[in-house]
Formats: C-alpha cells, structure tokens, sequence
C-alpha cells in the first residue's frame, strides 16, 4: 500500500512546469485543476499522490515538497492526507489502571509510599526522643 496524499498548488501550472515536476518526482502524481480552499475563484492545481517508493508518509510528503521548490514562485497552501484506519495489534500491550502485570498491581505499589512514611516518621520521632534527653 502506497502513502496517499494530495497538494494544492498555489496556482494553476503550464505545461512545461508540470514536465518539470514530473521530472523532480512527480512521475505517478495525477494533476487536475481545482480551486483554491480559501477562495473557490482561484483556479490552482491539485496534485494527488499514491507514493509506493518512500518508506514513510513522512518522507513522501518531504520529497514532495521539494521538488515543489524546483519551480519558481510556486508553493503549496494546502496538503491533504486521508485518514488510515490503524490497525489493533493481536498482541494488545496496553496496560489498564489496577491491573496485574507481571505479578503486582498498582494496588500493591501504596504500601511501599506507606511504609517509606512510617520509617521517617519512626525517625523523627527518634530524633526528637533524643533531643529531648539532651535538653534534660
């Protein structure tokens, strides 16, 4: 499966820009005429890609952008890229909050804190049990 995505050119391109396009990395694009989103009465061009060659939606999009710069006073006001359903792992890693993993539970981490708690409380008393003998 390809990484689908489109861009709206800032205007409408000639001929000869389009070959240049095409050579920069455009060769599977499909070029159409369209209108500007912002403002239906400019006539611009939409490019819609199905790139098979990039590894990542990321890098396809990049490239794109890119040979975009190889024409002069050209830019992209608008990229399109179509929602992909992700997929559910058959493995599903998540963890909920209070479930068991690994033999504890976040239930089992509280009484850690406590008795943390309780030994410096132990000190303090100690150290106040102390200071007092010493003030006698």
């Amino acid at each position: 499966m390809g990484h689908k995505f489109s861009l709206v050119l800032s205007r409408q391109i000639t001929d000869e820009e389009s070959v240049t396009l095409q050579e920069a990395g455009f060769a599977d694009a499909a070029f159409a005429t369209d209108s500007l989103p912002t403002n239906a009465a400019v006539a611009v061009t939409k490019v819609d890609f199905d790139d098979t060659v990039s590894p990542s939606l990321a890098e396809a999009i990049e490239s794109a952008l890119e040979a975009v710069k190889k024409v002069p006073d050209l830019t992209v006001p608008g990229l399109s890229v179509p929602a992909v359903p992700q997929e559910t792992p058959a493995d599903d890693s998540r963890v909920l909050v209070g479930e068991v993993v690994e033999g504890s539970s976040v239930a089992d981490k509280a009484p850690e804190k406590k008795a943390t708690t309780k030994k410096r409380s132990a000190k303090k008393a100690s150290a106040a049990v102390e200071e007092g003998a010493d003030q006698a």
